[in-house]
């Protein structure tokens, strides 16, 4: 829908592809804004960010709106405690209650549900890329099941999946000593 929206009807954003097809850039790593920048083709790095804005916004679109709400459940609940009411009680600034007693108190399930919705980014790539029309780990797992059967590349792909699936989640749990201290091992 935001394709059909934003290219097709109102012409914001280029409909497919990783750069314009006029446009003339070297490739040194395969990330074209990056590439861009390392060979001082700035218009080819500017172009490159213009194809990526939809496709961004198309993945984590839904990984927001979760996030979004597990936050204000979590400050909402926050807000109760009788630390809070301490802190006002103490006269201490608004900033420094939100920062300091709300919201840093209010992260751990943001975290944790930060960490569990990379899954869900790794499964949406496949779909991003088949509709975007890019070349990615997504499109090669789609053309690993579909068309070549190359079931050794799925095989790879999926484990290399889960293994950032994994190191994601083991570092949503180290940062927990770091956002609270109540959690730390003494």
């Amino acid at each position: 829908m935001l394709k059909d929206l934003l290219t097709q009807n109102l012409h914001l954003f280029p409909p497919s592809g990783r750069l314009s097809v006029d446009m003339e850039a070297t490739h040194v790593t395969g990330l074209f804004v990056l590439d861009g920048i390392l060979t001082g083709e700035l218009d080819a790095s500017a172009d490159a960010l213009w194809h990526l804005i939809l496709p961004a916004i198309t993945l984590g679109t839904i990984p927001l709106a979760v996030i979004v709400r597990i936050t204000r459940g979590s400050v909402l609940e926050v807000l109760g405690e009788d630390y809070v009411r301490t802190a006002e009680a103490k006269g201490l600034r608004d900033q420094t209650i939100r920062g300091r007693h709300i919201l840093r108190n209010a992260l751990l399930p943001v975290v944790t549900t930060i960490g569990l919705q990379t899954g869900l980014l790794l499964a949406g790539a496949v779909l991003t890329e088949r509709v975007f029309n890019w070349n990615g780990v997504g499109q090669l797992i789609a053309d690993s099941i579909t068309g070549s059967r190359d079931y050794p590349v799925l095989q790879a792909l999926i484990l290399l999946a889960a293994g950032v699936f994994v190191v994601v989640n083991l570092l949503v749990d180290l940062s927990y000593s770091l956002i609270d201290p109540r959690v730390r091992v003494r």
